[in-house]
C-alpha cells in the first residue's frame, strides 16, 4: 500500500467514527461497509461500560469523536509532512497498550501502520473491545491490512521492536524484559495547570474539562495546580461547579468518599466542594476525585521546576504563562503530532 492509500483508509475511518456521538448517532449514507458495522459499533459503545465500569457511553463517545475530528485529510497531511516515509521492509512492532481511557493506544497503532510496519497488539484487560472492532473495519476497507494487524493474548513473541505503556513499576519490568529490543517504554505521568488568578470564568470551566474528563484517569488529566499565594479558591471551585454531576456516578463517588476519608483521618487540611477535594501537596499524582495544589511566589521558579521534572509531566495548561503550554480545555484532544512523553513515535519507527 502507498502512503496515499493508507491516508485514504484512515480518513474513511474518521468519517465512520463521526457518526457516533453523545447527542445521538446519525448514519451517513454511502459510507463503505456501513451497513455491516454501524449498528454493531453503536451496540459496542453502549455495552462498553459492562466491560469496564469507567467506560461510560459518554466517555467512549468523547474518545470516538476526538478521533473522528483528528482523522481528516488535512490533519493527516500536516502530521505526515514532517517525515519522509520511504518504502522499506516491514518490521513487526509489539504494542503493549494501557487501558485507563478508551482507545488510549490508538495513536501508537496508527503510527505503526502509517510508517509501513506491522502491529502486534497486546491489549489491556480494561480495553479489549474497541480497537479490535476498529481494526476489523479497517481490514474491511483494505483487506491487505490483514497482513499488518494481529492481536495476541499471553506472551508476546516474534517482534522486532516494542512500544509499551504502563505504570512506573511495570516499566521496570518492560525495561528488563525488552532490553535487547529497540523500545519506547512509557511510565506514569501527570498533567498540571499553572494559574495566576487572571483567568476568565470560561477558562476555569474549561479547566474543569481537563480535570474531570475520563473521571481523571488519563495522564493528560490535570491532577495538580500551581497558584499564587494570594489565590482566591472561589475562582477554581466556580469553574469546577458545572461538573458536579460526576459524583452521581457510583465508581467516582466511591473514590471520592474513600479518598476524602483517608485524607481526613490523616489530618490533612482539605478544601472540599462535595464532589472534589483539593489538598496542598508537592506531588503530582493526586488520587481520583482530588486535585493537588501548590503555592508559588515567583512564576520563574515554577517554570524551572517543570523543566527539571519534565519526565513526570505529560502536559502543562496555562493562559500562556508557561512556554509550550496548551489552552484550557484542550488536554484530552491532542493533535496527531502531539506525542506521549514528547517522544516522536514516527521518528522511532522510521529508525528501525
Amino acid at each position: 500500500m502507498t502512503l496515499a492509500q493508507k491516508k485514504s483508509i484512515f480518513v474513511s475511518l474518521g468519517k465512520f467514527l463521526s457518526q457516533f456521538s453523545e447527542k445521538g448517532n446519525q448514519k451517513i449514507a454511502g459510507l463503505a461497509h456501513n451497513d455491516a458495522f454501524f449498528d454493531a459499533f453503536a451496540d459496542l459503545i453502549q455495552l462498553s461500560q459492562s466491560h469496564n465500569g469507567w467506560y461510560t457511553p459518554e466517555q467512549v463517545n468523547f474518545a470516538i469523536q476526538s478521533w473522528s475530528e483528528a482523522l481528516t485529510e488535512e490533519n493527516l497531511d500536516q502530521w505526515l509532512s514532517a517525515y519522509e516515509i520511504k518504502a522499506h521492509q516491514a518490521k513487526t512492532i509489539g504494542l503493549i497498550l494501557a487501558g485507563n481511557i478508551p482507545l488510549v493506544g490508538f495513536h501508537d497503532f496508527l503510527c505503526v501502520l502509517m510508517s509501513g510496519h506491522k502491529a502486534l497488539v497486546k491489549l489491556s484487560s480494561n480495553d479489549q473491545k474497541l480497537l479490535p472492532f476498529i481494526a476489523d473495519y479497517l481490514m474491511a476497507l483494505e483487506p491487505a491490512l490483514k497482513d499488518y494487524i494481529a492481536f495476541v493474548e499471553g506472551k508476546m513473541e516474534h517482534f522486532d521492536a516494542v512500544i509499551a505503556t504502563g505504570s512506573n513499576n511495570t516499566a521496570r519490568y518492560f525495561e528488563y524484559y525488552f532490553k535487547d529490543k529497540p523500545a519506547i517504554i512509557r511510565k506514569s505521568r501527570n498533567s498540571v495547570a499553572v494559574l495566576d488568578g487572571s483567568e476568565s470564568k470560561e477558562q476555569m470551566v474549561a479547566l474543569g474539562e481537563d480535570v474531570f474528563r475520563y473521571f481523571g484517569l488519563g495522564c493528560r488529566n490535570v491532577s495538580k495546580i500551581f497558584i499564587p499565594r494570594d489565590y482566591n479558591f472561589d475562582q477554581f471551585f466556580n469553574g469546577m461547579f458545572p461538573y458536579q454531576d460526576v459524583v452521581k456516578y457510583e465508581k467516582y463517588a466511591n473514590n471520592y468518599d474513600y479518598n476524602k476519608a483517608v485524607f481526613l483521618m490523616s489530618n490533612f487540611k482539605l478544601l472540599d466542594n462535595e464532589f472534589l477535594t483539593i489538598k496542598e501537596d508537592p506531588g503530582y499524582a493526586s488520587p481520583i476525585s482530588s486535585v493537588f495544589y501548590e503555592f508559588y511566589d515567583d512564576l520563574t521558579e515554577v517554570q524551572e521546576r517543570l523543566k527539571r521534572e519534565q519526565d513526570q509531566i505529560q502536559c502543562v495548561v496555562s493562559n500562556s504563562l508557561i512556554e509550550n503550554s496548551i489552552p484550557f480545555g484542550k488536554t484530552q484532544k491532542p493533535e496527531l503530532w502531539d506525542y506521549a512523553d514528547n517522544v516522536d513515535t514516527m521518528v522511532f519507527l522510521q529508525s528501525l
